[in-house]
Formats: C-alpha cells, structure tokens, sequence
C-alpha cells in the first residue's frame, strides 16, 4: 500500500482495524444514469439508496474497511434481456471530507442472482479499505458509481448524483501511534468497469468459428459494382437480373433492388431499407450464390470482440421454382474497433433447382446473430426480383422447399462451406462485400446485427431503466 493515504483493496485483504463497533446510516439521493451509448437509450434520472458501514472510532494508523452496500440503485435492468448470474460488477466513489480529502474507491465482486429485464438491478457490497492518516472527524459521502455488465457484451451505466448528498457515515479518529499527517489524497486502482476486454471475450463465443476460407472463388469475380451489365436486363418490370443457364454462360449477376425490412429485435421493432444484389455463378447443375448489401455505412460505437457477429439470409424463390435458399456470411474474424467501419462479407450458398424453367430470386428473411441475441428482418410480400435464372430440375433442388446442397443438420441449403459439427460454420466469401455497415441497436449494449443496413432513426423511450 502506498503512503498516499488511501488505498484501494479488495475486500478482506490487509489488516482492517476497528477500534469501535461499526456504522450504518442509509442515504438516498437523486441520480443520471447515462445507459451504454450503443443502447440509444435515453439517460434515466432516478433515486439511488445507499447504506455505508464504518467504524464509528478509529486511530491515526489503522487500516479501515468501509463497506457500499446499494439498497436501490437509481435505474433498471430495462425490458430488453435477462442477465444471467454473475455478470454484473460495480464500482464506487466516495468522497473524504473533514479530516481527511480526496476520494475513495470502492469495487464490488461480478455476483449477482439472474436479474430478469423491467427489473431492478441487484448489485453486490463494494468495499474499499482507507488509512487514516490524521485525527479527527472524517465524512464519508457516497458519490458517483459505475455498473459493468459483462454480458452479452461488456457495456457501463454511469451513475452520479444530481444533488448535493449529505455524508452517510462519520469516523472519529484520535491520535494512537500514527506518526504521519497531513490530508489524504485519492489512490488506489480504480478498476471503473474496465472489464470490458477480460468479460466478454472468450467464454461466450464457444471457439465455434472453423476460419471462414471456404467458398473464395466461387463469387462472382468482379461483379461488385453493378457494372457486369453484360447480359443483365433492365427496367420492364420484375424481371431482375441476367437470365441464364441454357448457353456457356457461368456469371449471372442480378439486378440491386432496395428491400424494406421490417426488424423483430431484442429491444423492439425496427424500419430499415438496404440495396441488396443477388449474383449468380452456375457450378454443374446448381448455383453459387452471393448476395450482396451496399450503401450502409456506419462506425462501430463500442469495441466489437471476434465471432460475435454472424448473418444469414433465406432466399426467395419463384417463378419456376418454391421455397427458399440459406445464405450465410462468416462471423467477424478480429475484433472491430471503436469508431471503425464495421464490414459485412458476401453471403454465400448454393442453389439447387428443384424446377424447370424460369425461376426467380429475391432477397427473403434476414437473420443476424450477434453477441446472444437474434435479430429477424422480413421484406415484403411483394419484394422485388433481383435475379432470374433459367434453370433445370435437379434431384434433391427446392421445389417448395429449402434448395440447394443439404448440410450436416438436414436442412437444404448449406452456406457454401462445411458444417463445424452443429456450431456457427465459416461459410461465404472472404471478400469485404459491398457492405461496410451494421446498424448496432442495443438495449444492455447488445449488438444488433439486424441490420446490414441503417434502420429508420427512432427510439423506444423509457421512463425508466
């Protein structure tokens, strides 16, 4: 311990010297909480209930324990996700007047029961250990605290208070073999909520991700910007793109038409339209798929750890032939940085026509897994074709259902890579795509990957948290 005077401990280290009986006093006080700034949240103002525990008399020299215990904190979990157990931490400032000056820091365990959302935050005792350097009356009064949720990715709420809050414990220190003075100074380390890298990373991923090197090839080449026009065929009506698979022709770029989504996500219902492409290489009697997003841009609002972000798009088809085919994209493979443009690679997968003639594809539900939580984004019943495709039956193709080739789970349409054994599979390309955006909508902080696009600038406003 320094001889700064105030030192940071954690609970129960160091020799904690009481020379009276210890204090409760419970203080309330107004409180801003300022939710993650990823949530779009607004700030929530509330009252915090705070109980302090001291020794009521001490001695120049003695190393104290001073205890936060939260009766109520000023927000809620709000009606966005459960937290699992243990994954809530909280820190704490306590301001030093009389006697002594500066701060005190205090830090609690990540212990908490499952905290089920619309409900109040239950939060662990902080405890923090203070050398009392001269004698005196020194007043303890409860500050500013920090929440840290750890998953599913690590976020803060930064309380303070929006009053002046009256000293929730006094300690009478008398002189008693101490040689030092002087007023204290704030020190110790004050681990805030940082930790955020330590959290989040390794345990909620499940090292599920096989790389992500599949496919590479097999998209269509250059055809990133629209300007294959080629064989495409424009205007006159929902046709899409190229109409192909009669002659020697492999590439098939389709036509970009804007979809409206409509979101389901954790924290509500979203508007968001995206331009979205769907090219078309032929590989034997089947397609390589690749669908592409583009003209979303946004930056990342908070650090992004590896393998939190997967999506996946069902195909429509029509015309010719039924059902649907399952695009996937690979999950991010390095950690997106804050205030960095968030990529989103190529989905990629494989057709199989179930039917003869001319049949049609056009962007179908959207799903985005990200960090836990699953966003779904449905177009309309009248989404526009984006690529037609002359096609012949093949034994096992669609035909009303899922086409293409079966992966380990039975279902039809693979994502153009191999299944790593019922976990989230490396499939697509491993080009950037066209898109370079992920709307990040998040109540607790969580990452919403509903949107490979921007969604529709609104909030759901909450009374409370």
């Amino acid at each position: 311990m320094s001889a700064a005077g105030v030192a940071l401990m954690l609970g129960g280290a160091g020799i904690l010297m009481a020379a009276s009986p210890a204090q409760a006093a419970e203080v309330s006080y107004a409180t801003e909480c300022i939710p993650p700034p990823i949530s779009g949240l607004p700030a929530v103002q509330g009252t915090t209930k705070v109980e302090l525990t001291a020794p009521a008399e001490a001695k120049v020299g003695d190393e104290i324990e001073v205890v936060w215990k939260t009766v109520e904190a000023a927000s809620k979990n709000p009606d966005v996700l459960d937290l699992s157990a243990d994954t809530v931490k909280p820190t704490g400032t306590i301001t030093l007047g009389g006697a002594a000056s500066g701060e005190l820091k205090l830090e609690g365990p990540r212990q908490n029961p499952p905290i089920p959302k619309n409900s109040p935050m239950v939060l662990p005792d902080m405890k923090g250990t203070l050398k009392l350097e001269a004698a005196g009356e020194i007043t303890l009064t409860a500050g500013a605290y920090n929440i840290n949720v750890s998953k599913p990715i690590s976020t803060d709420t930064k309380c303070a208070p929006k009053e002046e809050v009256r000293p929730g414990a006094t300690i009478k220190v008398t002189e008693g073999g101490g040689d030092t003075t002087g007023g204290t100074t704030s020190g110790g380390t004050d681990s805030g909520g940082t930790d955020s890298g330590a959290t989040t990373g390794g345990d909620d991923t499940g090292g599920t991700t096989t790389g992500g090197t599949d496919t590479g090839g097999t998209t269509t080449g250059g055809a990133d910007g629209g300007t294959d026009a080629g064989g495409t065929t424009s205007g006159g009506g929902d046709s899409g793109g190229s109409t192909g698979g009669g002659g020697g022709e492999t590439d098939f770029p389709g036509k970009e038409v804007s979809v409206a989504y409509a979101c389901k996500t954790p924290i509500g219902d979203k508007n968001a339209t995206s331009p979205v492409r769907i090219d078309a290489r032929k590989n034997g009697g089947a397609y390589d798929l690749t669908v592409k997003f583009s003209k979303s841009v946004m930056d990342s609002p908070i650090d992004i750890p590896a393998n939190q972000v997967k999506p996946s798009m069902d195909v429509k088809l029509g015309g010719a032939d039924k059902g649907s085919v399952k695009v996937e994209g690979p999950l991010n493979k390095e950690v997106i940085k804050t205030g960095a443009p968030i990529e989103i690679p190529d989905l990629t997968g494989t057709y199989k026509p179930g039917a003869s003639g001319k049949s049609t594809l056009s962007p179908g539900v959207l799903t985005v897994m990200a960090a836990g939580t699953t966003t779904t984004c449905t177009p309309p019943d009248d989404v526009a074709v984006s690529l037609e495709l002359d096609t012949s039956a093949q034994p096992g193709g669609a035909s009303g259902g899922s086409g293409g080739a079966a992966d380990s789970g039975g279902a039809a349409a693979s994502g153009g890579g191999t299944d790593s054994g019922g976990g989230l599979a490396a499939t697509g390309a491993e080009g950037d795509g066209a898109l370079r955006a992920l709307g990040l909508v998040a109540g607790t902080a969580i990452l919403l990957g509903g949107a490979v696009f921007t969604f529709t600038p609104w909030r759901r406003l909450r009374g409370t948290r």
